[in-house]
């Protein structure tokens, strides 16, 4: 029974890999494969291959200073870290707040078997991915230090260690994004949240690493003497590596107890959580006074609802979102220094660094796609806004709306940082202000234009519209050939004519394009819509 539950929980974690959710069937054993074959290369070839190069970059250097130990606590670390990140929405989905726990519960199945099973499929996804960064990290060491029995045994102690810290820290951290959830009425902002926390460590550690390996490697020993004082069993732990069976005895007994206590607690309490609903309060009838909306305002705020509930939505294309008055600080702090470098650069060009101002603003405008999946997302339920009281451009044009809403307050703030630190005239300010705001406002109808021509409806999974179809994909990169040709045409031949007549002449142009979208939005796309 175990294997089986075990089958069922591997099938749903891949079922994009045997399903085509677009097309709704089976894919074909060539896709499958195919799929396979590339998540393999994603997880073994790009990040196995980059902490490959990681642990060769540190191991050599480490173990001719004598230490090894060292090179295990940081390489360990980072696969603890990961495999516990990696696995975390695994376990809060699969584990606690699983959407069959009350259908298997309801079956002829022990709970300790339903248990078992889960906690196997915590432990083999968190394994997947510290495995990518911990096999690399034993390997290299080997070869470089050479390969004992005792290193080959706690080598292989080492990494079931790691493995099943990974498990442990999932099962805790799961457990408190299952509690944070169920007190909160939108849980997609819990995925946004650790999305966005995973997505800040992974670029904050990426663009820093070349500096902190070199670190590292210089500093080693003076580090490792601090961390050694500091803690012993860190220590011991990375000791664990180097061949230490005392090491190795001592932290087994020590996870083996507290993987005991954590099942334990698991087995007495699993019940409890698997079947909670949440915190449920009273609703006492209070009778008062609803105040009237307008059909806009109540389209308007369908579309901010099904935007804020669901976390896939969110994070695939309001990610720009934190992007734009994120440039914005950044140029109030180095907009000034950049602007003296590019016109430098430029000297020939005059107000070039304008015209590269607006394509860095024009691009993290592209960025912001909420508008093109809108459409789709309507899916079976299409049919409601189509038998409401209301014009169907009406129904466009809230979606439309609630795009700008989101992005053009940030954009906004963005360009007036832009325009007070770059070096130029008061009319190339402005028009750094202004042509951002009118292509924030072509990239909203650009994008809804694709999506209502392009609509999908027969999706059974939201990825379908918001990732995978065709309409995003132009939106996203025909918006973005928009601006390096803007900026292109600019740098090859436009600078004769001026940065400040060039972008006026490119912002009535897209004034115009706005235009003649938006008439087509209230004409025809109304009745492509009212057809769906």
């Amino acid at each position: 029974m175990v294997r089986i539950l075990l089958k069922k929980q591997f099938s749903e974690t891949f079922k994009s890999y045997f399903f085509d959710v677009k097309k709704n069937r089976m894919r074909s054993k060539t896709s499958i494969i195919l799929w396979f074959a590339f998540f393999f290369l994603i997880m073994v070839g790009l990040l196995g291959g980059s902490f490959t190069f990681l642990a060769v970059a540190m191991c050599g250097s480490m173990v001719s200073v004598d230490m090894g130990w060292m090179y295990f606590v940081i390489m360990g670390g980072i696969g603890i870290v990961l495999g516990a990140f990696g696995s975390i929405f695994n376990t809060f989905s699969t584990l606690y707040l699983a959407k069959d726990n009350d259908q298997l519960l309801s079956l002829p199945i022990p709970v300790k078997t339903i248990l078992t099973a889960r906690l196997l499929t915590v432990y083999l996804m968190g394994t997947m991915y510290s495995s990518i960064v911990v096999i690399p990290t034993i390997v290299v060491y080997w070869v470089v230090a050479g390969l004992t029995i005792s290193r080959l045994i706690c080598g292989l102690v080492f990494y079931l260690l790691v493995t099943v810290i990974v498990m442990l820290l999932s099962c805790i951290l799961g457990w408190v994004v299952a509690k944070i959830s169920l007190k909160l009425k939108n849980k997609s902002f819990v995925t946004v949240l650790l999305s966005l926390t995973f997505i800040g460590l992974y670029y904050f550690f990426y663009f820093r690493a070349t500096n902190l390996v070199r670190d590292i490697v210089v500093n080693a020993q003076i580090y490792g003497e601090k961390l050694k004082g500091a803690s012993v069993l860190i220590y011991k732990f990375g000791t664990i590596g180097e061949g230490n069976f005392a090491s190795a005895a001592v932290f087994t007994a020590v996870i083996a107890a507290i993987l005991a206590l954590v099942v334990y607690v698991l087995s007495r309490t699993f019940i409890g959580i698997a079947t909670s609903s949440g915190k449920v309060s009273k609703a006492r009838y209070v009778e008062k006074t609803v105040k009237q909306k307008t059909a806009f305002r109540a389209l308007l705020d369908k579309e901010f609802k099904r935007f804020t509930s669901s976390s896939t939505y969110m994070l695939n294309t309001g990610l720009g979102l934190l992007f734009i008055p994120a440039m914005g600080v950044f140029f109030i702090i180095m907009g000034g220094e950049i602007s003296y470098v590019l016109n430098s650069f430029f000297s020939g060009m005059s107000g070039a660094s304008g015209v590269l101002f607006c394509a860095m603003l024009l691009m993290l405008s592209s960025m912001c796609d909420m508008s093109t999946p809108s459409v789709s997302l309507e899916g079976k339920s299409v049919w409601i806004p189509q038998t409401l009281p209301v014009e169907a451009k009406t129904v466009l044009r809230a979606k439309l709306s609630m795009h700008l809403i989101l992005c053009a307050p940030l954009t906004l703030f963005a360009v007036v940082c832009a325009a007070a630190v770059i070096d130029g005239p008061i009319a190339l300010k402005l028009l750094v202000v202004l042509l951002p705001m009118v292509y924030c406002v072509f990239s909203a109808i650009f994008g809804l234009v694709i999506g209502t021509k392009m609509a999908i409806m027969n999706w059974t999974n939201e990825m379908a519209p918001i990732k995978q179809s065709g309409a995003v994909l132009i939106s996203i990169f025909g918006t973005w050939g928009f601006v390096v040709v803007f900026a292109g045409l600019y740098l090859l031949f436009a600078y004769k004519i001026g940065a400040v007549l060039y972008i006026a002449l490119f912002t009535v142009a897209i004034l115009a394009a706005s235009a003649f979208l938006l008439r087509w939005l209230d004409t025809k796309g109304a009745k492509i819509f009212s057809r769906l």
